[in-house]
């Protein structure tokens, strides 16, 4: 009797692991993962992200209007797991002094500004937002009307004073300058 109950229960157990495992694998495709990289003048930067598409629904907006991100609330920066960003020098972001490392990079947007964040917790997985006392930066960065795009997406643009890293989706455009220290 016990043998069947152990047995019954391990097939439970099989079950619901293969399930967990076949949602995490299917949402993979659903929003891939990405690796910007940036090369500059001795500063390399990677940023590690899920890219979401749009399909036809309302990116940011009010949550009254059912946006997928809605104004003042967390955002990852993507999708799956949590945005990292490391820098193998120290650097400005957006005129704020950060040391190389890797951080957890996350938003609160809004319709004229972002709020960007830099944190130290990392490995983080899903819409868990982080522990705000370990943000080391918040930053203050206006937003852009920019070309439509279908998935979301974080790229690097070399200026004249260092990088500008873009993050662009559905017809929004937010610039953050990075310069080496």
């Amino acid at each position: 009797m016990t043998n069947k109950i152990l047995i019954g229960l391990g097939v439970v157990v099989i079950a619901v692991a293969g399930y967990i495992g076949y949602r995490v694998l299917s949402s993979r495709s659903l929003s891939p993962l990405a690796t910007t990289t940036y090369h500059y003048n001795g500063l390399d930067m990677k940023v590690v992200y899920c890219r979401p598409y749009k399909k036809g629904r309302l990116i940011f907006g009010e949550e009254k209007d059912k946006a997928l991100r809605p104004f003042g609330k967390y955002w990852r920066l993507g999708a799956n797991d949590a945005t990292e960003i490391t820098f193998s020098n120290d650097i400005n972001f957006a005129g704020k002094p950060v040391k190389a490392g890797t951080y957890r990079m996350y938003a609160v947007p809004n319709a004229n500004a972002w709020q960007i964040s830099l944190n130290s917790e990392l490995g983080a997985y899903g819409a868990t937002e982080p522990n705000y006392a370990l943000d080391i930066l918040k930053v203050e960065v206006p937003v852009e009307t920019g070309p439509e795009t279908e998935q979301f997406t974080i790229n690097f643009e070399s200026d004249s004073t260092g990088a500008m890293m873009d993050f662009i989706w559905d017809k929004t455009l937010v610039r953050i300058p990075i310069t080496i220290q």
